[in-house]
């Protein structure tokens, strides 16, 4: 079976991702993919928060076209963010007022005009193509520890299609409802978690859900009662049938980290700034 690496929400922390990726042995100084046949997934969130949302998304966008030559893949879920940003640039023309409040609902969550300036098209259309969801070597991978993808279909490619028909039709109630739904999260650490990630496993398939969306300092703090200092590794939680993947790489200087998943659970993880270890 070839290798998996998993990698949550960035943030627009270009270096940081670079230096990981580097130290995980999946690019080269140069930012070329080394990973031969590793399936690597992003779980969404590049842009925002950060300052290097656009670097981020184009370093992506290079490895998913290199990883295929070499019988790799690079797979890029849809985050909430990535939602939030697109929402602002759609309606900006046809409500420049922004009376929705869809533009200022992106700055207060960290938007960065800076990324809306260095926009190409193509990396618009790239954004407005991302999936919500995919299933490999076990894992069911999600941006959101939420429910709502429930909603949205009874299948993985269902709810893709779902999603990406949101996304190709700027109908701002819908659009809004979605983003709503965002702000739902610790399904699978509160409330019957562990039944609630059954059921979404049930309908979806896979053995496990790694996710991103919150912070693994968050999720300790307000769901697991665990300590907080030093989270600097993926949090398995709800039986270990979830594992949480937002290192928070974006918000702390000494935060960052990515890991390689197996059926069995986490193999490997290499973190920032101290190296790699296997877990």
């Amino acid at each position: 079976m070839r290798p998996l690496w998993v990698v949550g929400d960035i943030h627009g922390a270009y270096d940081k991702l670079r230096a990981l990726l580097l130290r995980a042995g999946l690019i080269d100084f140069d930012g070329s993919w080394t990973a031969g046949d590793t399936h690597l997934v992003f779980l969404g969130d590049y842009v925002d928060r950060g300052p290097n949302g656009l670097e981020v998304i184009r370093l992506i966008r290079s490895l998913e076209v290199q990883a295929t030559e070499v019988g790799g893949q690079v797979t890029a879920l849809l985050g909430n963010h990535e939602v939030m940003f697109l929402a602002s640039l759609v309606f900006r023309h046809v409500d420049p007022h922004d009376r929705m409040g869809f533009r200022e609902y992106w700055l207060e969550n960290g938007g960065q005009p800076r990324d809306v300036d260095l926009l190409e098209p193509s990396d618009l259309g790239w954004l407005s193509n991302r999936p919500a969801m995919t299933v490999s070597h076990g894992w069911l991978m999600v941006h959101a520890d939420s429910l709502m993808y429930l909603r949205l279909g009874d299948s993985v490619k269902d709810v893709n299609a779902e999603v990406a028909r949101i996304l190709a039709n700027p109908d701002p109630d819908e659009w809004g409802l979605f983003l709503n739904w965002f702000t739902e999260r610790m399904a699978f650490a509160l409330g019957e978690g562990e039944a609630k990630a059954r059921r979404a496993l049930s309908v979806f398939g896979g053995d496990r859900i790694v996710h991103g969306h919150t912070p693994v300092y968050v999720l300790l703090d307000e769901a697991l009662h665990g300590p907080t200092v030093g989270a600097g590794a993926p949090i398995p939680y709800a039986g270990r049938l979830c594992v949480a993947m937002d290192s928070g790489m974006a918000y702390r200087e000494d935060a960052g980290f990515i890991a390689r998943l197996n059926p069995q659970g986490i193999a490997e993880v290499v973190a920032f700034p101290s190296g790699s270890s296997l877990y």
